[in-house]
């Protein structure tokens, strides 16, 4: 797996820049997006860590997911992302955090649809959250690389506007 270095260079460089830090909570990208942050230069200086909560009873209990909106909504919401994205911020003590959660295979859950809702929290307000869809023939780990490029491309946008150099 490869990533963009530029990309990867630019998210280090202004998060050490602005002392900020990060931990991300995956499910549908299932480490992806931990193995990007990780091959950042300096990662050790900004990057907090990160978890894969794959299943409902994990989202519940690490995360604070609401037990029956997760039930109702097969753990994939605009909201389920978000508070994700919030608590994990809360858990490692960062100034932002990213979350993930979605499909990246075409199952009756998902109206045989695949899709993701990823969303960025900063300083304990959600920043930005964004549904992604992808053609149904969509192989998985194409789905979770495509998916991990295109949040890491909107995260250096979010932190072009909102991180300011100390």
């Amino acid at each position: 797996m490869e990533f963009q270095r530029n990309l990867l260079e630019y998210i280090s460089q202004t998060l050490i820049t602005s002392g900020e830090t990060i931990s991300v909570v995956e499910s549908v990208t299932s480490g992806c997006l931990q193995l990007a942050f990780s091959q950042m230069p300096n990662a050790t200086i900004f990057y907090k860590g990160g978890m894969t909560a794959y299943s409902l009873p994990e989202k519940v209990r690490l995360l604070n997911v609401d037990p029956k909106e997760a039930e109702e909504c097969d753990c994939v919401s605009e909201n389920i992302s978000e508070t994700m994205a919030l608590h994990v911020a809360k858990l490692y003590d960062s100034d932002w955090a990213i979350s993930t959660t979605g499909y990246c295979t075409p199952v009756r859950n998902s109206a045989y649809r695949i899709f993701a809702y990823f969303s960025f929290s900063y300083k304990g307000e959600i920043v930005l959250t964004k549904k992604l869809e992808l053609h149904p023939k969509t192989q998985a780990l194409n789905a979770q690389l495509y998916y991990t490029e295109f949040i890491l491309g909107c995260f250096k946008s979010e932190i072009s506007k909102l991180v300011t150099v100390k």
